[in-house]
């Protein structure tokens, strides 16, 4: 006697991709597209999620105009709502310096006045790393949050069209 396969829930991953001036403007519009991009996706403005997101992508978007700018070129932000988390991915063409991974960021001393965005990141994903852009040339530092109750977030962004 064969078992017959559970049927599973369909999952559906939700992408959002977008290319940006690697400026401090382009920073700050990433880190608000970001917020518009979760809330339609049923991550409300100013939920635990939400907030960590926000300041992921402030600090890695700061690090890649401030770090990995290259003139000329532009860095891209990349969110996924992926089963379980939400994905966070900034993208800049410069290979190097590369920075630190998870376990290798150290904290700052008081009086730093910078070096405090990876540790930031650290303590608010639940994972994150630092891999070869694809395409190359450059790099991409990926992290991700946790979402609590995800599945009944996806059901309901499942109802609203995609975006």
């Amino acid at each position: 006697m064969t078992a017959r396969p559970t049927p599973q829930p369909m999952v559906t991953v939700r992408v959002f991709s977008q290319r940006l001036s690697a400026t401090p403007r382009g920073a700050r519009l990433a880190r608000h597209l970001a917020l518009n991009q979760l809330d339609a996706w049923g991550i409300p403005h100013g939920t635990n999620v939400s907030d960590a997101v926000a300041l992921i992508v402030a600090e890695l978007a700061a690090n890649a105009v401030t770090h990995g700018r290259v003139p000329g070129r532009d860095f891209e932000l990349r969110l996924s709502l992926v089963p379980g988390s939400v994905r966070v991915e900034v993208s800049d063409t410069r290979t190097d310096p590369r920075p630190p991974g998870p376990g290798a960021v150290r904290n700052a001393s008081p009086l730093d006045e910078t070096g405090r965005g990876l540790f930031l990141v650290d303590a608010l994903a639940a994972r994150w790393e630092v891999v070869d852009r694809e395409p190359p040339p450059g790099k991409t530092v990926r992290a991700e949050v946790d979402v609590p109750g995800w599945l009944g977030i996806v059901r309901r962004a499942q109802a609203r069209p995609l975006g």
